[in-house]
């Protein structure tokens, strides 16, 4: 099955303490980069997480995702007093420094305590570590829930990128079909031209001179190969998509191939139409190459 790089999974956990909330997002990636965007996750299981993700998820951008919110009995806040005495002082002793204000007037001492108290780190939430051994295999349960999540809603986009790089696929065969009708005419179109050529030069050619070098020429022009490649390579697009677990990289290399196919038949083409249609083929193709991007 198609599965897109994109997803989206959350989760929640009701704690003892609390309720913990696991997210994750997924981007698409050449490679597989975790992003561990927590500082409530134990340093002792960053490993086993990003292991977990990476062989759930694969590939793509993936940012990992926790909150918290306490009881409402545990949300209450201290004040690390040591800490807002620290800075108390060294605010007191700058001002004294430069000789502002009087250091003992009870208006410096109000705005100093206020400035201490904003400074990092000293009012910090009363809360003890939210993820310990006891409650561990409930954390791992949730984000292999959120982790399910995830891969749900890459299957339902991947759905969607099916449907419509492979209809692009077809728009480029119907289109390859439209050249092909068009090749006689080509020919016709090419060697009146010429002659048409002569006729303005007041030259008339040797017949079997001629003719053997119009063969050569029109040999040059020849876009069978091209043809033949290109529809083989939009076969082989079509098995890879259906047949492999995750085509995304194979299908970037088969779209190089496809390209290449349309670019040379456009330079061989001499005709309004058929460029016409290797205009419209290119379009089709680029739109396939940018959705394929996030095809996992």
């Amino acid at each position: 099955m198609t599965k897109s790089m994109t997803g989206y999974g959350k989760s929640g956990l009701t704690l003892e303490a609390g309720k913990l909330t696991i997210e994750i997002r997924t981007l698409n990636a050449k490679g597989c980069d975790v992003n561990i965007k927590t500082s409530l996750l134990p340093k002792d299981k960053d490993i086993l997480v990003r292991q977990k993700i990476a062989n759930s998820l694969q590939r793509g951008t993936i940012d990992f995702y926790m909150s918290w919110e306490p009881n409402a009995g545990d949300s209450a806040k201290t004040v690390n007093s040591e800490l807002v005495m620290a800075y108390y002082n060294q605010l007191l002793a700058i001002r004294k420094e430069i000789g502002m204000m009087d250091p003992n007037s009870d208006l410096t001492k109000t705005l100093l305590l206020n400035d201490a108290l904003k400074m990092p780190d000293v009012v910090d939430a009363r809360k003890s570590d939210v993820i310990t051994d006891e409650n561990w295999a409930q954390v791992e349960a949730a984000i292999d829930n959120t982790l399910a999540e995830v891969n749900m809603f890459r299957e339902r986009e991947g759905i969607a990128l099916y449907n419509d790089v492979t209809s692009r696929v077809a728009n480029i065969l119907a289109l390859e079909n439209e050249v092909e009708n068009l090749e006689g005419e080509r020919i016709q179109a090419v060697r009146a031209r010429i002659l048409k050529n002569l006729e303005d030069l007041a030259q008339k050619p040797d017949e079997s001179r001629f003719e053997q070098e119009m063969v050569f020429y029109l040999e040059k022009l020849d876009i069978n190969e091209e043809k033949v490649r290109l529809r083989e390579h939009c076969r082989y697009f079509m098995s890879v998509i259906d047949g492999d677990e995750n085509p995304g990289k194979k299908l970037g290399f088969i779209i190089q191939e496809m390209g290449r196919e349309i670019n040379t038949t456009g330079s061989k083409a001499n005709h309004a139409g058929i460029q016409k249609a290797v205009v419209r083929m290119k379009d089709e193709l680029e739109k396939i190459r940018e959705q394929s991007m996030n095809i996992l």
